[in-house]
């Protein structure tokens, strides 16, 4: 049986010329049989790689050949199959996702601490404080003993949570410490920007210390992100797994739970009972009002905004970048912007307006201390499981990020309540639309839910209140749609050019105040469709700012939390389960204005 060694290795370095170097790297890596990923930044290298000793030695002697890598340290271990099923190289803006700007472990380093010199402080019971800053599928599996745990699912969480910490720890010796080292370089000299006095990193994090030390003082094994699941403090892989549904890693305690059925479910996963669901939703429910208790973009943070520089632009100054794809934007405010150091470079750096700028190039605008307007918070989580969640989206509410809105959207905050995943919204509502939503839990399913759309066999159903009353009973709107927005985002019904729409429209009550309720079925699903073929048909949606009685439009398109609401709602929606392939039907509460 051949033994295939596994190397991981992570070094903070100002890096450069890095698509060559990912191109030699790839075609080298797969040349020598190597599989694994390989993350190259302006900030430094990460990787995990495994394959046969000698090719290994042939990557590590090309990597230490790049100015700033000559000293990288390396992790060994051993197992006797390959743990990774392909290899990626890949150019990102970080090695380690943190997500705050100013941590620079090249320029600034936390004090680090070898590992049996950590040993020693816990033989001679010295007061320490032994931070663990992984997330808690990690945690899971082993941690050091009387380890504080600060319960995040992300790193990315981790700010939040340092600053939730009791400051009483601040005055305190803490080390901070993580699978190989690579989180501490930016966890502990952020700590110490927030004040704490006494912070060291554990130098090569708990790989290291296994190598050095073994199980002293560590209960449990360690989580490695490969398919190894899990090493002991002999760094030898241990009986651990991974649950293909949720993630959750599992000891070989946990296999042996009933509820354990290699890649379906796991006992922390599984439902068996509707009160078991019932309980998950009351959790996720709190969770979003959590999240919303204040909004996420009602407390000021740096908003930074991509622009890329297309091939027009190369060799050009970035003043005349971002004048020319920006000209609603003044020349000076884009001089004051560069001058207050709030053009960041694909590096992370503050450049200026004289800066040449190449085709390809990602730089970041700061904007310091933004206030996104206020929305509507009320989600209603209504179903969820392994596959989908259902919600009730409220009004005022965009449903992604875009315009003045970056963290008030339902995608940011139902991303912050199901973190480590990221639910995918499978279709679209207006910000001013409220009803019914469903989301993919993962990019698998959402491969299985979005085509259902696009070939028409997803049954949506609206309500929406009128302003006057149809002749008709029924009747249909056939009225091609114009594909460019206008002012604010507006749509119009057009005679040529434009994309073919269809609605159907039944009239359920004409109200004495000249009012009609509607039931809409849209077969297809173009911009603005209902509220712009009810505007064309004469029959515009009570409460609506953008599409006036009388076919005029407004200057408004975002509804306000104080506005008169938009009367349109997705009631009821009709799909397939990606999972059970049985028809399925969520409807939404009515509001007031349906009576």
């Amino acid at each position: 049986m051949n033994t295939i060694t596994n190397i991981a290795a992570y070094k903070f370095a100002s890096l450069i010329d890095l698509k060559p170097l990912r191109e030699r790297l790839i075609r080298d890596c797969k040349q020598w049989g190597l599989k694994g990923t390989i993350l190259l930044s302006p900030e430094g290298i990460n990787l995990f790689t495994a394959g046969a000793r000698p090719d290994i030695d042939n990557l590590l002697a090309e990597l230490r050949a790049v100015p700033g890598l000559e000293s990288l340290e390396v992790k060994f271990s051993e197992s006797d199959h390959q743990p990774f099923h392909r290899m990626l190289v890949k150019i990102k803006r970080e090695i380690i996702a943190f997500g705050v700007e100013g941590i620079e472990p090249v320029r600034n380093p936390a004090p680090r601490i070898a590992a049996r010199e950590l040993k020693q402080w816990l033989d001679e019971g010295r007061p320490v404080t032994l931070l663990d800053t992984r997330n808690d599928y990690e945690v899971k599996l082993g941690t050091f003993r009387n380890a504080k745990v600060i319960g995040i699912q992300h790193f990315r969480n981790f700010p939040d949570a340092v600053r939730r910490l009791p400051a009483e720890l601040k005055q305190q010796p803490i080390v901070t410490f993580c699978t190989g080292g690579i989180r501490c370089e930016k966890a502990a000299p952020f700590m110490i920007r927030e004040g704490f006095e006494q912070i060291y990193q554990l130098d090569g994090g708990i790989l290291k210390y296994f190598e050095e030390c073994g199980a002293a003082h560590y209960d449990g094994e360690c989580f490695v992100f490969d398919q190894r699941v899990g090493v002991d403090p002999t760094l030898h892989e241990t009986e651990s797994a991974q649950c293909h549904a949720c993630q959750t890693p599992l000891s070989a305690t946990d296999q042996l739970d009933t509820r354990y059925v290699e890649g379906k479910s796991c006992p922390y996963c599984f439902r068996s009972t509707e009160e078991q669901r019932a309980e998950s939703m009351r959790q996720r429910q709190e969770a979003i009002r959590r999240v919303c208790s204040p909004l996420p973009g009602s407390v000021p943070y740096d908003n930074f905004r991509p622009v890329k520089i297309p091939e027009t632009y190369s060799g050009k100054t970035l003043l005349e970048c971002l004048t020319g794809l920006f000209p609603h934007v003044s020349t000076e405010d884009w001089q004051r912007h560069c001058q207050e150091g709030r053009m960041l470079s694909p590096a992370g750096l503050s450049v200026g307006c004289d800066h040449v700028v190449k085709t390809g190039e990602r730089y970041l605008q700061r904007k310091p201390a933004t206030i996104e307007p206020d929305v509507n918070p009320a989600i209603r989580l209504l179903y969820e499981d392994e596959a989908l969640i259902v919600v009730h989206k409220p009004a005022p509410l965009p449903m992604h990020p875009c315009g003045r809105f970056n963290r008030n959207t339902l995608q940011f905050i139902l991303g912050e309540v199901y973190q480590p995943q990221s639910p995918r919204p499978a279709h679209r509502l207006d910000a001013n639309t409220s009803g019914i939503v469903v989301l993919s839990r993962t990019r698998h399913i959402a491969g299985l839910v979005q085509p259902q759309f696009e070939r028409g066999e997803i049954e949506k159903v609206y309500l929406a209140r009128v302003l006057g009353h149809p002749p008709e009973d029924q009747f249909e709107c056939h009225a091609a749609i114009s594909d460019e927005s206008g002012d604010l985002g507006s749509r119009e019904v057009v005679a040529e050019g434009g994309l073919a729409a269809h609605t159907r429209f039944k009239v359920l009550k004409r109200n004495d105040d000249g009012t009609s309720l509607l039931e809409v079925i849209p077969l297809t699903g173009r911009t603005n469709q209902i509220r712009v073929h009810l505007w064309h048909l004469g029959w515009p949606i009570c409460g609506d700012q953008a599409y006036l009685p009388g076919r005029r439009l407004g200057d408004t398109q975002t509804h306000t939390v104080e506005s008169s609401p938009l009367c349109l709602l997705a009631q009821r929606i009709t799909l397939t389960h990606p999972l059970s392939r049985q028809r399925k039907t969520f409807e939404s509460d009515l509001p007031e204005w349906c009576t």
